[in-house]
This record gives structure tokens, C-alpha cells and sequence, in this order.
């Protein structure tokens, strides 16, 4: 999944999730739960392509061993913190992030390629480099529109995921806005 299919689907997620507990998708929920549904590519890619201390851009954080582990820590400084809902929403955003990788495999039975998420208890399957991935973000970038017009699926996940945004009153748009004008304006944070 590209990033920001893992942002609509983490979204999608909470969203539903938040609705179900009779919440308010807040600012703090809605921009956590989208460094959730990144948190897993932030770590490995970063460390694989450019470091080269992990084996792939599917490695340690997109195990579900260190992904019980920083849920785990997570939760429980935020409960501490009296920050339990922002903290489930990053928890939420990262479990979408490695349902988003392994449910496209399911239907056509291709388990060998989800052993990423045992790793490292289970081999990491063959993958190719970062380059094929970073030729294909410089296509995209060079026409966004040809992108998204291509599939009428990713269409109408955009539209969705607008919709509920819409709906939740677009939650964190303020707060990158205030903190935005501050930068420019030259204030400290």
C-alpha cells in the first residue's frame, strides 16, 4: 500500500471505531492515528534503504511482535498521561498499516509473502529494493492526477475518506493550521 491509502484506510478505521464508542474524532486522535497508519514505514524503510541496518522495508516494525510492544508502551504512558484516546488512535493507524499490507495477499493465497509480520521468527520474504518504490513515487509526483484517475477504486476511497473527514468536521486541520502560522509567523512553538 502506498502511504496515503494507509492514511484513508487508518482513517476509515478510527473514524468507524470512534463512532462505535459514541466519540468525537478529535485533532489529537485524527493526527495520531495518521502517524499510526505511517509508523511502520518510518521505521524500516528509513533503516533498510538508507542506513541498511534492517534486511527490508518490511522488517521490524511491521512485525507484530514490535508492534505489540510499542502498543503496549504506548498505552500505557498515554494512560498514565490521561492521553488514552489519541493513543489508541495511533495503536488503531498502526495495526491498519500492517492489516493494509497483508489483506491484499489474502485473496489470491499468497501467505509465503505476509511471513514479514512474524519476522523475525519467520524469514522475511524476497523483496526488491527501495529503487523500484522510489521510481514509482517520482512517477506519481510527475502526474498526481493520471495517478488517481487510473483507478476508479482509488477514486472512491479518496471521496470516501473526504466524506467522513467532511462528516468528523475535519479533525487536525486547525491545529496544523495554528501550528503553520506560528512557523511562518516566527513564534516558537
Amino acid at each position: 500500500m502506498w502511504p496515503w491509502s494507509h492514511l484513508a484506510f487508518g482513517y476509515l478505521l478510527v473514524s468507524l471505531l470512534w463512532r462505535l464508542r459514541a466519540h468525537r474524532v478529535d485533532g489529537a486522535v485524527a493526527v495520531t492515528a495518521a502517524v499510526g497508519t505511517q509508523f511502520p514505514d518510518l521505521v524500516d524503510k528509513p533503516l533498510a534503504w538508507a542506513v541498511g541496518v534492517l534486511p527490508a522495508g518490511r522488517s521490524l516494525a511491521h512485525s507484530v511482535f514490535t508492534a505489540a510492544v510499542v502498543a503496549a508502551v504506548v498505552l500505557y504512558v498515554a494512560r498514565r498521561w490521561g492521553q488514552s484516546d489519541p493513543a489508541l488512535a495511533f495503536v488503531v493507524g498502526y495495526a491498519s498499516h500492517l492489516a493494509g499490507d497483508a489483506i491484499p495477499k489474502l485473496p489470491a493465497g499468497d501467505f509465503d509473502s505476509l511471513t514479514f509480520l512474524l519476522w523475525p521468527v519467520l524469514p522475511l520474504p524476497e523483496y526488491e529494493g527501495g529503487e523500484p518504490v522510489l521510481a514509482n513515487l517520482a512517477d506519481i509526483a510527475a502526474a498526481p492526477a493520471a495517478y488517481l484517475l487510473a483507478s476508479p477504486g482509488r477514486l472512491a476511497l479518496l471521496v470516501v475518506v473526504f466524506v467522513v473527514w467532511s462528516v468528523d468536521g475535519f479533525p487536525g486541520v486547525p491545529g496544523v493550521g495554528r501550528y503553520l502560522g506560528r512557523k511562518t509567523a516566527g513564534r516558537p512553538d
